[in-house]
Order: structure tokens, then C-alpha cells, then sequence
């Protein structure tokens, strides 16, 4: 698990190098650390700096001109919202025994769903992605069918053009749960 120190950091600013390269944004930005758990901070040309995975990857939208990624409704906004505070307040840091309750909720969550904010890929998908990579590579062959949404929902957006550039792709059997007929 990703616990709070150097290695946590690490896969934060790989996190938003990453989201540059998948926005297109040309010049990389400069990164640092802040507090006691390191939050990563970008100091910002044009005013003060930005703290925080969400608020970076929210602003490198924006700079990017993708406001579709942050949400096309009201509504849609505040799902996606709602999903990033998810992962930095619940999924960052959590016990092995959170784990589960996390996979099982996302795995109902994504029943009807194609995307997090439903049938749009977004801002929101990028970042579960990224924080939810490590847990899915260490799922057994068992676990992954029995998180069969998350699978089907982690397979696709590992699969969006440019997403996993920092990550090892991560192998989603195909069985008797996808059979190869249909394929």
C-alpha cells in the first residue's frame, strides 16, 4: 500500500508528469513537497502555488483547455468532485482491510456505469486509475472476478490512449467470465 512517505510523493508527481503528457501540455511543470505528508505543490507563474494532487490535476486541466475531463453539468461536476475527494480522503493510505470495503463499493458503483461519471471518460477516472493501480496488480486471479466491474472499468481505462504511461500494464484474464468467442 501506499503509505504516507517517500514512495507515496513519488507516485503523486509521476501521477500529474503523467497527466501532462496526456493533456498535451508541452513545457513540464516543476513540483515540490510541502508538510509533514508531503503534499506535492506547484509553484504557479502567475499567482501563488497549488497544493494538492486534485487541485494540480484540476488546474493542468483547465490549462490544458479540457474542461470536459472536469464535467459537462452541474451534476457531472460534482460526481467527479465527489470521486476525487474519494481517492485522496479514502483510498490514499488505506488499511488492506479498507481495501476490500473500497473495491466492493466501486466494484456496485460501476454496475451500470461505464466510466466513474458515467458514460464520460474524466478527470475523475485518470486519478481512481492511478491510485487504484497498485491494489489491482496485487488482486488475484479470484479477486479480479470477484471485483468484476472495477476489472472491466480498470481494463478500459488502462487501455485509454495515453493514460498509463508511468504504470505496468496490468494483465486482466480473460476466462469463462470473458469468453474468447466473443472477442
Amino acid at each position: 500500500m501506499c503509505r504516507i512517505g517517500f514512495r507515496c510523493i513519488k507516485m503523486a508527481l509521476r501521477e500529474l508528469s503523467s497527466l501532462e503528457r496526456f493533456l498535451g501540455l508541452k513545457k513540464p511543470n516543476k513540483y515540490s513537497t510541502q508538510g509533514g505528508k508531503k503534499v506535492p505543490v506547484l509553484q504557479n507563474n502567475n499567482g501563488p502555488a497549488l497544493i494538492g494532487l486534485v487541485t494540480i490535476a484540476s488546474h493542468l486541466v483547465h490549462e490544458a483547455k479540457r474542461p470536459e475531463l472536469l464535467g459537462n453539468s452541474a451534476e457531472q461536476r460534482a460526481i467527479i468532485q465527489q470521486w476525487l475527494e474519494h481517492r485522496v480522503t479514502r483510498l490514499d493510505n488505506c488499511s488492506k482491510e479498507e481495501v476490500k470495503v473500497i473495491l466492493k463499493e466501486l466494484n456496485q458503483y460501476l454496475e451500470d456505469k461505464v466510466y466513474l461519471a458515467g458514460n464520460v471518460f474524466t478527470l475523475a477516472d485518470i486519478l481512481m486509475y492511478y491510485g487504484i493501480h497498485h491494489i489491482v496488480v496485487e488482486l488475484a486471479v479470484q479477486e479480479k472476478e470477484l471485483y468484476l466491474n472495477v476489472t472491466r472499468w480498470f481494463d478500459h481505462i488502462q487501455h485509454y490512449p495515453g493514460i498509463g504511461n508511468h504504470l505496468p500494464p496490468v494483465v486482466v484474464l480473460r476466462n469463462r467470465v470473458y469468453p474468447s468467442s466473443h472477442h
